[in-house]
């Protein structure tokens, strides 16, 4: 099947047309959408600096890793749900948008990458191991922060 019939296909359903039919489901998802990215970004950057060390070094590592992480989670969550919900309304405009599917990469990289460093600092045994921060790791925070940039920057670009 055709990436054109699969986007007539999921046009014509109900579901997107009563998404662009309605006229506060678009601007209400956006919304949604970019309250959410502002909730994961926030909370990566946050612990992204501290794996830097450059916020919170008076705080154990292991702690704001912990703080943190479920808010990603969560908020990546919605973020994928909304997108979802815009993808549906609009296939048409979206999935043939190659900024879209350069966000959808970073997405999938810097959740990855984010998920690879943190998984040590979340499981029980990482208590017994100290905060000792290896630069590998200090290169990977500020990456996480440059990608975590350019998916705003491609979320905001796909509007054009």
């Amino acid at each position: 099947m055709s990436p054109e019939l699969i986007i007539a296909w999921i046009y014509a359903t109900p579901l997107s047309t009563a998404i662009r039919d309605l006229s506060w489901v678009v601007p209400t998802i956006q919304s949604v959408h970019i309250v959410a990215i502002a909730v994961i970004f926030g909370a990566a950057v946050i612990s992204d600096l501290r794996l830097a060390g450059v916020l919170a070094t008076d705080e154990p590592l292991r702690g704001v890793i912990r703080r943190y992480y479920p808010w990603m989670r969560a908020a990546l969550i919605v973020l994928l749900l909304t997108g979802l919900v815009m993808i549906i309304g609009e296939p048409d405009r979206v999935l043939v948008n190659t900024t879209f599917w350069l966000k959808m990469f970073m997405v999938v990289a810097v959740f990855t990458l984010a998920w690879s460093i943190r998984r040590p600092l979340l499981r029980p045994a990482a208590q017994a191991q100290g905060d000792n921060e290896k630069p590998p790791i200090k290169a990977l925070a500020w990456l996480s922060i440059a990608l975590w940039c350019g998916v705003i920057f491609c979320g905001r670009w796909i509007a054009y």
